[in-house]
């Protein structure tokens, strides 16, 4: 085995450890000294690391690396089996922000059947989107309106209202739709799009009553 490899494998052993705190030290170490033979143990690790400190000190290891390196490998990530592997990967094209990786988030990453892929999609679609394609991906994140429990359903709501005034058409189409758990979150949405400082549980709750006496609200 060649001798740089041999000192990669012993630089990123600790990342099997049992011990998390070791775990942490470790990729702590591989980021404050960027290697490429780093970068595919990185994210190999990132996709089975238990606890969440851990993975964001992952994430920052390889945010300190090479764009042109780390990308490449992080998009090929987003076809794992494993949903933390794609999540974790598209967390760190979300820190990364290389503009590049936008045509790898795709609609079937933005719909995952998993929530936490599904908002680090969400997260990540709306750091990377192309201008002039806000309106085009507000559409597509309104099909997921009413889905999930409250943090995912806050977590979509943040990333529509990053995208900004464009997706005032797309929330009100959807406050006539036909299932209520939709119009009730595009309502909440459109809420605090208007008020930040509310907060989801208010606006949500806000949007409930509205949808029980029939009305969006629109004409207050």
């Amino acid at each position: 085995m060649p001798r740089e490899d041999t000192n990669t494998m012993r630089a990123l052993q600790g990342l099997d450890s049992g011990d998390s705190s070791v775990r942490l030290q470790v990729a702590m170490a591989a980021g404050m000294t960027p290697d490429r033979g780093f970068i595919d143990r990185l994210v190999e690790r990132c996709a089975i690391e238990p606890e969440f400190f851990v993975r964001d000190m992952l994430t920052w290891a390889l945010t300190r690396h090479s764009p042109a390196m780390t990308v490449p490998r992080l998009i090929d990530e987003l076809h794992s089996e494993r949903a933390r592997g794609r999540s974790q990967a598209l967390h760190t094209l979300s820190k990364i922000g290389d503009r590049r990786a936008w045509p790898a988030i795709t609609r079937a990453l933005l719909t995952d059947a998993d929530d936490e892929v599904a908002r680090a999609a969400w997260r990540a679609a709306v750091v990377l989107v192309p201008e002039n394609e806000e309106s085009e991906l507000a559409g597509v994140l309104a099909t997921q309106l009413g889905r999930g429990e409250r943090e995912t359903q806050s977590s979509l709501s943040r990333a529509l209202i990053a995208l900004g005034e464009v997706i005032m058409p797309t929330l009100r189409a959807a406050m006539t739709d036909p299932d209520p758990r939709v119009r009730q979150h595009a309502i909440a949405t459109e809420r605090l799009w208007r008020d930040p400082d509310a907060g989801f549980e208010f606006a949500i709750e806000e949007a409930k009553r509205l949808v029980a006496l029939g009305t969006t609200g629109q004409e207050e």
